[in-house]
């Protein structure tokens, strides 16, 4: 299904919404657009339920589905692999320790709990590489429901806002270098607007001008292109999990080509394209055009998950969700300081 006259009502519906949580995002960057999108979609979706299915079901559940797998390849155009890589080398290793433990620790918890498969997905990967843009992108290579997206948005942002009062007051009683606490925040903090959030204190507390920031920006940055293989190897796993349940049913063959998401192919596409351009000395900022883009079509999506979120069943299911997040950022903020330690930087 495209946009036609049937999806159109609900698509121009989530983008008019969307545009009031644009803003105040763009004002409140701790919290960012995709949780004023949720909460608006969830307090409008819960209101007009009725109006919402007759009149623009369709599109909204296009929104959740295609416009998101659209923000998805259009983020490709801000990884520039190269570049990134380069400056960032000196925290790979924190950054791929940090991603493992979140990753284990939500299977690990996935294992010995009843919590939805989807939902340890979603909050290992936001929790481990870049919030809302990881979750964004993992959602519909697993085909996660949207209560299970609304739910990881929401333990992300919950502690990105406790990361933000704590890890600069947590850093200075530890006796963190600048260095150290910029490696601290870009690998123990989620989304990347939280990341400079907390940098920013830190150099505030400490006068050291934007020097954390920016260190923070680089190693935050560095850790956004794990996007790119988790949503490949989660890619792979649902094509391996599709033969198997074949094999063992009917034996039917079952085609790559159908099964695997196609987006996330176009994703990595961007993504070799920016690194190529900049590769050959091509001054890229006009791709940034389509990371604004993206950025839209996100908070849309947002939208249109917020109007098909079971405010009930979401609010049942939270408690095991936040003690998974919980865990995971926990166990995310003890390797990062271990690991730099152990490199010399603390």
């Amino acid at each position: 299904m495209g946009i036609n006259q049937k999806t159109l009502p609900g698509i121009l519906l989530c983008a008019i919404l969307a545009i009031p949580c644009w803003l105040l995002g763009q004002q409140f960057h701790l919290v960012g657009s995709p949780i004023f999108a949720i909460i608006l979609g969830i307090i409008i979706g819960s209101i007009f339920t009725s109006w919402k299915w007759e009149k623009t079901g369709a599109g909204i559940g296009f929104t959740s589905k295609k416009i998101l797998q659209w923000a998805v390849i259009l983020l490709g155009f801000g990884l520039n692999i190269t570049q990134i890589l380069h400056v960032g080398w000196i925290s790979l290793p924190v950054i791929i320790s940090t991603i493992a433990t979140s990753l284990i620790v939500s299977y690990v918890i996935y294992r010995l709990t009843h919590i939805d498969s989807n939902s340890a997905v979603l909050i290992g990967v936001g929790s481990s590489i870049c919030g809302g843009s990881a979750i964004a992108a993992a959602a519909p290579v697993i085909k996660a429901e949207d209560h299970d997206i609304a739910q990881a948005i929401s333990v992300v942002f919950f502690f990105n806002v406790v990361a933000a009062f704590v890890f600069p007051q947590l850093g200075d009683a530890i006796g963190l270098s600048n260095m150290g606490f910029g490696l601290f925040a870009g690998t123990a903090v989620n989304d990347t607007s939280s990341v400079t959030a907390t940098a920013a204190v830190w150099d505030s507390m400490k006068g050291t001008g934007t020097q954390v920031l920016e260190y923070a920006t680089i190693v935050k940055l560095t850790r956004t292109l794990a996007i790119i293989p988790i949503c490949l190897g989660l890619a792979s796993y649902q094509v391996y999990k599709a033969k198997k349940n074949a094999s063992q049913t009917d034996g039917a063959n079952v085609s790559i080509a159908k099964i695997f998401p196609r987006f996330v192919l176009y994703f990595v596409l961007c993504s070799l394209i920016t690194t190529a351009l900049s590769y050959a000395n091509v001054d890229i900022q006009f791709l940034s055009i389509f990371k604004t883009i993206s950025k839209y079509f996100i908070t849309m999506a947002m939208v249109a998950i917020g109007l098909n979120t079971n405010i009930v069943k979401l609010l049942k299911s939270g408690g095991s969700a936040l003690a998974l997040g919980a865990c995971c950022w926990i166990a995310i903020s003890v390797v990062s300081l271990m690991a730099q330690h152990m490199i010399g930087l603390w």
